[in-house]
C-alpha cells in the first residue's frame, strides 16, 4: 500500500534493522504497518489485542514503540467508562509484538485525565514519561513529566508541571480551553533539549516548539513564536531514516476521516529544527 491509501492519526515510526514500523490504532487494539523504504507499506499486523477482563474498552489512542535495553515498549492511551484516560506501557521482544501487559494499568495518575505519554531518557540514563494532563479536566492543558522505574513498569516519583498550553504567544487567548497533545523530545547536536507538541493556533491544529533552559526535562521551558507545522496537522514525532536524514511525521488533515501520515524532512539550524527547503534552482 501507498501511504495515501490508509487513514492514520498520531503516526509513530520506528526504524529497527532494515525496516520502518508505523504504529496505529485499530479501534480496540493496536497494529503496525511495515516498510523498507517509507513509500510502500504492508497490510497492517495486529500487535496488541486487549486480553479478557482488560480495564479499558475505548479510546485506544496514540501508540508509540520505543526500543529500550533490548526490548520494545508500547506506550498507549486508553480509557473506560469508570476510569480516567491514562497511558499504559506494554512490552514485547519484537517490534511486531505481540505486546503484553507490563505496567499495572496506567502509569499516569489514576485520578487525572491523561494522554499521549512518550518516553524520554535523561542524560544520566533516568527514564521519564512525558505526557499531557488533558484540557477536558483542567481546561488549560498541561504538559507534565514523571520519572519511571528502570524497567519502565511504574512511576518512580510524582509528576512535575513543565508548562501550560496557554503560555505560548501564539495560543488563542480568547478561547476558554487550551489543548496539549503529542509531546516528543529531541536533543540537538549541541545538547539542547527541545520538545515538539501540538495544539491549536490561528490556522488550526499545529506543531509547536519548546525548549528547556538547562538541557534537562526538569528545566524551565520556553516557547518559540515560530511553529514547525501549521497546515491543519500535528501530533508528530521525529526519526532518522536509513540515510541519516531527519524526518518529521504527523497526521494531516486533523479530521473528517481523511487523516494521512505526512512526512517532511527537517534540518538543524541555529540550534533548533526547521523544515528543509529544497532549492530547485540547484542542479
Amino acid at each position: 500500500m501507498q501511504i495515501s491509501d490508509f487513514r492514520i492519526r498520531d503516526p509513530f515510526i520506528l526504524l529497527d534493522g532494515d525496516n520502518y514500523y508505523m504504529y496505529a490504532s485499530n479501534g480496540h487494539g493496536f497494529m503496525v504497518y511495515v516498510s523498507d523504504n517509507l513509500t510502500g507499506w504492508s497490510e497492517p499486523t495486529v500487535v496488541f489485542t486487549p486480553p479478557e477482563g482488560f480495564w479499558a474498552d475505548r479510546d485506544f489512542w496514540a501508540p508509540e514503540v520505543h526500543k529500550y535495553k533490548g526490548a520494545y515498549y508500547l506506550f498507549a492511551s486508553l480509557k473506560s467508562p469508570d476510569a480516567c484516560r491514562g497511558t499504559q506501557i506494554f512490552r514485547a521482544e519484537s517490534p511486531l509484538g505481540p505486546f503484553e501487559l507490563h505496567s499495572d494499568g496506567p502509569v499516569t495518575p489514576r485520578d487525572w485525565e491523561c494522554l499521549d505519554g512518550t518516553l524520554h531518557i535523561e542524560s544520566d540514563g533516568t527514564p521519564y514519561m512525558v505526557f499531557c494532563h488533558e484540557w477536558v479536566q483542567v481546561k488549560d492543558g498541561e504538559m507534565c513529566a514523571m520519572p519511571l522505574t528502570g524497567d519502565l513498569s511504574a512511576p518512580a516519583g510524582e509528576p512535575i508541571l513543565l508548562f501550560k498550553a496557554s503560555q505560548p504567544a501564539w495560543a488563542l487567548k480568547e478561547k476558554p480551553t487550551f489543548v496539549t497533545d503529542g509531546p516528543f523530545l529531541y536533543r540537538t547536536e549541541s545538547g539542547r533539549l527541545m520538545m515538539i507538541w501540538s495544539s491549536f493556533a490561528a490556522d488550526g491544529y499545529c506543531e509547536a516548539l519548546a525548549y528547556s533552559d538547562n538541557g534537562s526535562i526538569t528545566g524551565k521551558w520556553s516557547h518559540d513564536q515560530r511553529l514547525l507545522f501549521t497546515k491543519d496537522g500535528g501530533h508528530g514525532m521525529i526519526f532518522r531514516d536509513k540515510g541519516g536524514a531527519l524526518q518529521f511525521v504527523c497526521h494531516q488533515p486533523n479530521g473528517g476521516t481523511l487523516e494521512r501520515a505526512h512526512l517532511t524532512e527537517l534540518c538543524e539550524k541555529d540550534d533548533t529544527l526547521w523544515v528543509r527547503v529544497v532549492d530547485m534552482s540547484v542542479g
